[in-house]
């Protein structure tokens, strides 16, 4: 099979979204997801938008989107700009085809057409294939940054001002 790979439209948020809820599924966090289609749609094509994505297409007579990566640009005070990529995902059946390093490919082709200092992502620490997946593309994995997070229900009740 052939496939192609371009930048995410409008009409493929659908698509998208099912890939999202695929890999939210298989890392056993889809109670978390509230995000939806419409959503992006503002959020990736409105009129502030704050994500691109990219999509693996199959070429065949009813193309089917089989994978994506989302990215957005953040900003670090010791590098400068830098490329976030948020979600590669390649639905299931299609593992295993180099179509994740296809993808990979096309953010660090826009990471360098858009003068970015470095790409950065998250992995799961159990997400053995996919942490043997970057490891191959030659990423460096750092153990000594933690993720912090303040989710909705602390967003609406935070404490102003001192403790």
């Amino acid at each position: 099979m052939e496939y192609t790979i371009r930048r995410g439209e409008p009409k493929d948020l659908t698509a998208a979204f099912q890939l999202i809820m695929e890999l939210a599924i298989y890392e056993k966090g889809e109670h978390n997801v509230s995000n939806t289609p419409e959503k992006m749609l503002e959020d990736g094509f409105g009129q502030n938008p704050v994500f691109e994505f990219f999509v693996v297409e199959t070429t065949t007579e009813k193309p089917e989107i089989v994978g994506m990566a989302l990215t957005y640009v953040r900003y670090s005070t010791w590098r400068g700009k830098c490329l976030w990529l948020e979600d590669l995902i390649v639905t299931e059946s299609h593992r295993q085809k180099g179509l994740g390093k296809l993808l990979l490919d096309v953010v660090i082709k826009r990471a360098v057409e858009t003068n970015m200092a470095v790409v950065i992502w998250q992995v799961l620490d159990w997400n053995t294939p996919a942490i043997n997946f970057y490891k191959k593309c030659g990423a460096v994995l750092e153990p000594e940054w933690i993720n912090c997070t303040i989710y909705p229900e602390k967003l609406q009740t935070w404490q102003y001002g001192n403790f």
